[in-house]
């Protein structure tokens, strides 16, 4: 089963509720409020691990949660939090909303080895901090903020320097095994690989190697989705060169030429940024023609291409001839080329759902302090963590965005008066 898509649903954990109690002690017959807080509930949180390569662990179950906040107890005792859900994908996953197609995250590059996409409920606030010079014997208690929850699609693109492509059975996974530790499965019919297979080209020479992916084999409106030819074109992707690879002795009815031409209107109809990479062309089998016929097949395609830039080898994957050219030249080019990953930026954030929702909210002036209440408020400080830089920027859009600042401005705000925010209190700042 091809394991480098997948549909998966995953919820954090909701936060505990707060407790409702009050002290009872011998001597203190009527003790104040001492219902506690609720925990905090679970993260998802999505970690790379080297050791795996494919999202086969994923195929058999779909749905993943993390663990529920406890209610909070007596005696100002805090509820446990619950246990985060750490999900381990493989280097070059992106995480994508369903309903949206928009990225959340892209597991891939140094900084993007450990994310948590969806944060746990806030706990609930307990009735011990509710206690008022009018209230004294406060029954009430806030609920743990609820869970989140999203449908989401694991992606694989692979981290390759470099990918082969080309129509099955043109040689590339032969290829990969000759120059590299990698060893494919080899067989004579279409679609033996089912996954890209990756190696490390090492030139042996001190200087830098790269990695070669060999693409699993394309067919014509592999561009539509057909076979597996949208899971196929995505691992390209990543890639900052490819080698093209064609049976150049045309010995099963192929000619090079129609193939170089349809592989390439299938990238450029998949995405321009595919049409656009750099390639150089392969030409394989050529163990199989006479010597004297080699340079001339190379001649007539280069001259068939009208494209003076692209470079034409002449190789041989079964005897390893001319491989090592091939590969020299595409170091040599990659030298010339802007270091770094293809690491693609997220587009959607789940938290932003709470902008969004049409909740009712209040901002109101009281004896010169200023106070910002009601459910909208209340719902978005439940999954922001104030305390991160990331969740405080949060905050401050949310303000801005939903016109509280301008609210603010016109009740008469001034710098370094008090804002209440729920059971938040801030000094505000023009």
């Amino acid at each position: 089963m091809f394991s480098d898509r997948v549909q998966i649903n995953i919820r954090s954990g909701k936060g505990g509720d707060g407790h409702v109690s009050f002290r009872r002690e011998l001597y203190v017959p009527n003790g104040g409020p001492d219902g506690g807080d609720g925990g905090d509930g679970g993260d998802v949180i999505f970690e790379v691990d080297p050791g795996i390569s494919t999202l086969a662990d994923f195929r058999h179950k779909r749905t993943y949660a993390a663990g529920d906040g406890k209610e909070g107890g007596k005696q100002r005792r805090h509820g446990k939090s619950g246990d985060d859900i750490v999900l381990k994908v493989p280097e070059g996953t992106i995480i994508r909303d369903l309903e949206t197609g928009k990225i959340i995250a892209d597991m891939s590059g140094k900084d993007n080895q450990r994310k948590i996409i969806l944060h746990g409920g806030k706990g609930g606030i307990g009735n011990m901090h509710f206690a008022t010079s009018v209230m004294q014997a406060p029954r009430y208690a806030k609920p743990g903020k609820p869970a989140l929850e999203r449908a989401v699609v694991l992606e694989l693109k692979c981290m390759a320097d470099v990918g082969l492509i080309g129509f099955p059975n043109v040689g590339k996974s032969t290829f990969l095994s000759r120059v590299t530790h990698a060893q494919p499965k080899i067989a004579n019919y279409h679609f033996t690989t089912l996954h890209p297979n990756l190696g490390v080209v090492d030139f042996g020479d001190h200087q830098d190697g790269f990695v070669l992916a060999d693409i699993p084999g394309l067919i014509e409106n592999a561009s539509k989705g057909e076979g597996l030819g949208h899971r196929f074109l995505q691992h390209i992707e990543r890639t900052r060169y490819l080698i093209h690879v064609v049976d150049g002795a045309g010995i099963e009815g192929r000619d090079a030429l129609s193939d170089i031409q349809t592989i390439n209107e299938e990238l450029a109809m998949y995405s321009e940024d595919l049409a656009r990479k750099p390639q150089v062309i392969a030409l394989n089998k050529m163990d199989l023609l006479p010597e004297n016929a080699r340079n001339a097949v190379a001649a007539n395609l280069k001259d068939a291409l009208k494209d003076d830039s692209l470079k034409v080898f002449c190789v041989s994957c079964a005897t390893g001839e001319g491989l090592w050219d091939v590969l020299s030249y595409v170091r040599e080019q990659l030298s010339l080329m802007p270091k770094g990953k293809v690491v693609y930026e997220p587009e959607y954030f789940p938290e932003d759902d709470l902008k969004q929702e049409e909740l009712p909210f209040t901002v109101t002036r009281k004896k010169g302090e200023y106070y910002v209440e009601g459910p909208r408020i209340e719902k978005m400080l439940g999954y922001t963590n104030l305390e991160s830089e990331k969740g405080f920027l949060f905050f401050q859009e949310f303000l801005r965005d939903n016109g509280i600042n301008d609210e603010l401005i016109k009740l008469g705000i001034e710098e370094g008066d008090t804002v209440h925010v729920c059971s938040f209190d801030f000094e505000y700042y023009d």
